[in-house]
């Protein structure tokens, strides 16, 4: 029998959401010097939902819309290229609703930037709807800019991990860390609670579990050294009673955490685990969103 192995993958151009908010702003020139990393082109996106307002609102107000659209996008491209200058920036007015222009723009292969506030129509629902909607739905990386847009480098990306499954997103990471020249580091919860009223109540046998979730760690970081040789790789299991807690904490001091998103239940329709549900709220740094379709996958025998 054979083998699928994964490639290094490959980082696509940036897409950002553009809506006037400061925190968009701040995605922005962040997801700029992320493009400049990858060497890449910044898409900029603007969706103003005129599509769906045109069925209630007059030509004149429509028009006025797509105006101030343009206006902002004109400006925000000329503030980039001022801070980027050899940087390629592209913009585009779509008259989808957020999250539709977004994943739209983004196509099979881009990375969506968002702020994790919003402004007007883009506010109510950014990390209210926007933000959440875009890294429920997306079918490429979403990531969420959160922290001070003056946050100190500290050349490391976080990726928090779970088991061996994880192979195809994790190289995700581990190219946002190539990317950096910077270290890349896995962090794996193993939280006792959800253990206790199983099967495995015994100590011997928590401790044979906790072991056991120690070597698959080993076994990622040495996967991804494969592919990533001159990449400095860590691996840590972080033992407590909330996952998201810890991985908070872990933001602290990383530029980048990433995850992978989590498999929908047949049936739920698109959602995020509770776990990337905290961290996009609370976390110091920007969060990575992987999801599944996009993550490589491995099948081995």
């Amino acid at each position: 029998m054979t083998s699928e192995i994964p490639a290094r993958p490959e980082l696509g151009n940036v897409v950002v959401g553009v809506d006037g908010s400061p925190s968009a702003r701040t995605a922005v020139f962040w997801a700029a010097a992320e493009a400049d990393r990858r060497r890449r082109t910044l898409h900029l996106v603007h969706a103003d939902d005129t599509a769906r307002r045109a069925l209630f609102a007059d030509a004149e107000r429509i028009q006025e819309v797509r105006e101030r659209g343009r206006d902002l996008l004109v400006e925000t491209v000329s503030a980039v290229q001022e801070r980027f200058p050899d940087l390629a920036v592209t913009k585009e007015l779509s008259r989808q609703e957020p999250v539709a222009g977004l994943r739209a723009a983004a196509g099979r292969a881009g990375t969506i930037v968002v702020g994790n506030r919003g402004l007007g129509g883009f506010s109510t629902l950014m990390l209210g709807s926007v933000g959440l909607g875009v890294a429920a739905r997306a079918e490429t990386p979403v990531i969420v800019v959160r922290g001070d847009g003056d946050r100190p480098e500290f050349g490391s990306v976080t990726a928090a991990v779970h088991g061996a499954s994880d192979v195809g997103w994790l190289l995700v990471a581990a190219a946002e860390a190539d990317a950096r020249k910077a270290a890349l580091r896995l962090v794996s919860v193993w939280n006792v609670l959800t253990h206790i009223g199983s099967v495995a109540t015994m100590l011997d046998d928590l401790d044979e579990i906790a072991r056991q979730r120690v070597h698959e760690i080993k076994a990622l970081a040495d996967r991804v050294r494969d592919f990533y040789p001159g990449l400095n790789v860590s691996h840590h299991v972080e033992t407590g009673t909330s996952t998201p807690g810890i991985l908070v904490e872990a933001t602290a001091r990383t530029d980048l955490l990433v995850m992978g998103r989590e498999h929908r239940a047949l049936g739920a329709g698109p959602s995020l685990g509770r776990v990337a549900h905290v961290l996009i709220h609370h976390a110091d740094c920007p969060v990575e969103i992987v999801p599944p379709a996009f993550a490589t996958r491995v099948e081995e025998t």
